[in-house]
C-alpha cells in the first residue's frame, strides 16, 4: 500500500516529514537547523538543507525566518501525506497481521551475508530450524515503498525463529532472527531480521537452499517479491 500517488512522495520525503512531525512541527512552527536534522537522518548538513528546500518548494512545509535561523511547520498537504502514510501502514500491519509482502529490486551486496550464513555454527541451526542449509549467499532486495521499509524495521521487534550465537575459539558471533518466507510465492526461503547490519531499512536479505539468482534467472535491477510469514 503506497502513500497516495498524487502526493508523489519518495521514501526520503516521508522520512524527513516524519522526523519533522516527531519534532512537533505538525501543528506549530519549530526552530530547526539543517545540521541537527542532518545528524538525525544521517545526512550531511548540505543534504538536509536540500531536502528542506525541496519540501518547501513542493508545498509540503513552510519555513519562516526565526532570528538567525528558520522555523518550520508542515503545511496541510504535508500533514495529509503523513496521515496517509500512517493509514497505509496501519492497514498493512492490521489487515495482514500474519505476513508481510515485500517487493524490491535485486542488487549485489557486500558479500558479508553469504559468509555469515555459511558458518557452521549458524548453518547447522538453519538446517534444524528451517529445514534447509542455506546456499552461501544472500539475495539482496532494495525496497522502494515507505510502508515496506517500516515493515522491514518492524521485523527487528517481532518474534521470529532465533538462531543462537556461538563462539568458534577466536571470536563470538551474535544471535540472528529469521522468518520463514517464499520467493515469488512458491520458493522456500527465509528473511533475516538483523538489527545490526551495514544496510538500512530499505534492504532485506533473503536466504534459500538454492542460488536464487540462478534459480529465477535474476540479475541486478530485476524486480522480485517475497512473502514473509510472521507466525
Amino acid at each position: 500500500m503506497p502513500v497516495r500517488s498524487e502526493v508523489g512522495l519518495s521514501p526520503q520525503d516521508i522520512t524527513t516529514l516524519l522526523e519533522l512531525f516527531k519534532s512537533q512541527a505538525g501543528y506549530a512552527y519549530i526552530p530547526i537547523s539543517s545540521s541537527a536534522l542532518g545528524h538525525t537522518l544521517a545526512l550531511t548538513q548540505q543534504a538536509a538543507s536540500r531536502r528542506l528546500l525541496e519540501l518547501e518548494k513542493r508545498g509540503l512545509i513552510d519555513r519562516r525566518h526565526a532570528g538567525r535561523g528558520f522555523s518550520v511547520k508542515l503545511t496541510d498537504r504535508g500533514l495529509e501525506a503523513v496521515h496517509s502514510f500512517y493509514g497505509s501502514l496501519k492497514g498493512a500491519m492490521e489487515g495482514r497481521s500474519s505476513e508481510f509482502a515485500f517487493g524490491g529490486k535485486v542488487f549485489t551486496g557486500l558479500g558479508e551475508g553469504g559468509y555469515y550464513v555459511s558458518l557452521h555454527g549458524y548453518a547447522k541451526q538453519f538446517l534444524g530450524k528451517l529445514g534447509f542449509e542455506p546456499f552461501p549467499g544472500t539475495l539482496n532486495l532494495r525496497l522502494s515503498s515507505p510502508v515496506q521499509m517500516e515493515q522491514r524495521r518492524q521485523l527487528q521487534f517481532l518474534k521470529g525463529i532465533e538462531i543462537q550465537g556461538f563462539e568458534d575459539g577466536s571470536r563470538t558471533y551474535g544471535p540472528v532472527t529469521c522468518f520463514r518466507a517464499k520467493l515469488e510465492g512458491k520458493h522456500p526461503a527465509a528473511v533475516l531480521g538483523i538489527e545490526r547490519t551495514h544496510y538500512d531499512d530499505s534492504v532485506i536479505e533473503v536466504i534459500s537452499p538454492t542460488n536464487l539468482r540462478k534459480t529465477f534467472g535474476l540479475k541486478d535491477g530485476d524486480d522480485c517479491s517475497v512473502t514473509v510469514y510472521l507466525g
